[in-house]
Formats: structure tokens, sequence, C-alpha cells
């Protein structure tokens, strides 16, 4: 059997597999791995090609927004600085 029946010309998924939603008090709401939406990430399967590229060119800049707010794990987190 010919490996090409199961290749699928479809975007994969940004998925890091660091699933950690950013939820808590002034969080972003997205996963802290691939900057995704609750309902992005389980609407993915479902999405048009078009509706992934959208999401995937949206990516970067969430991630460079979550970079500005700095890390809120650890001490800080605690003390709620």
């Amino acid at each position: 059997m010919s490996e090409e029946i199961w290749s699928r010309a479809e975007i994969e998924s940004p998925c890091k597999r660091i699933c950690v939603m950013d939820d808590g008090p002034g969080g972003s709401g997205l996963c802290l791995g691939c900057f995704r939406t609750r309902p992005e990430i389980a609407t993915w399967s479902r999405l048009t090609p078009e509706a992934r590229h959208a999401v995937m060119a949206e990516l970067p800049a969430r991630e460079a927004e979550a970079g500005k707010r700095g890390r809120r794990g650890g001490r800080s987190a605690r003390r709620g600085v």
C-alpha cells in the first residue's frame, strides 16, 4: 500500500504539548504553549485550512504580547507582584 494515500495537504497543529491555560486574574486566556484560545484548540480539527492559516498568522503577535507581560509563576505570582 502506498503512503501517499494518507498524506494530507493540511496545516499542522501549532501545539507544543505545553498545555497550560493562562486563566488566572488578568490572564490572557491563551494556552502558554501554542497561544491559541480554548475555542481555537477545541475546533482546530474542524477548521478550514484558511481559518487555520488565519489563526497561525496571529500566533507570533500573541506570543510577543505574552512575553511583554512577563512570567507569572513562582514567588512573584504568589506575592501578587
